[in-house]
């Protein structure tokens, strides 16, 4: 799996601000595939986007603070309201066997291995 962002620098702070945010992430391996954990605070599920194309996996998600109408923010610390990471699966990975679950901010991607990817145990007979 490659992770498929490129890092550059803003010259303008209004340009930094436009630009979505690179969650954090975590990947996980094990025999049976990987498992990739993004930090997605203040995104719910409605405003998460999790898509595959071709071998392309895109996580997109929008931060938006729900304040009551008479109230207007004097001061914000959220000031990229947008996640977005894409991340190239292998061809080993069965992309059409992926679980996703958003809790507390934190989508979890179950991603398993291709059955003839997965290790196996051959038995061995005597005689």
């Amino acid at each position: 799996m490659t992770d498929r962002n490129e890092l550059t620098t803003a010259n303008k702070p209004a340009e930094s601000a436009q630009r979505p945010a690179l969650p954090a992430v975590d990947i996980f391996e094990d025999a049976g595939g990987i498992t990739l954990l993004a930090d997605m605070p203040g995104v719910s599920k409605e405003r998460l986007d999790v898509k595959l194309d071709s071998d392309n996996l895109s996580i997109e998600g929008r931060v938006e603070l729900d304040a009551p109408a008479e109230m207007r923010a004097v001061w914000a610390e959220v000031n990229v309201p947008r996640f977005r990471r894409t991340f190239t699966l292998s061809r080993e990975l069965d992309a059409a066997r992926i679980e996703a679950n958003l809790k507390d901010g934190v989508l979890t991607l179950r991603i398993p291995k291709q059955a003839q990817a997965q290790p196996r145990r051959i038995e061995v007979t005597a005689g």
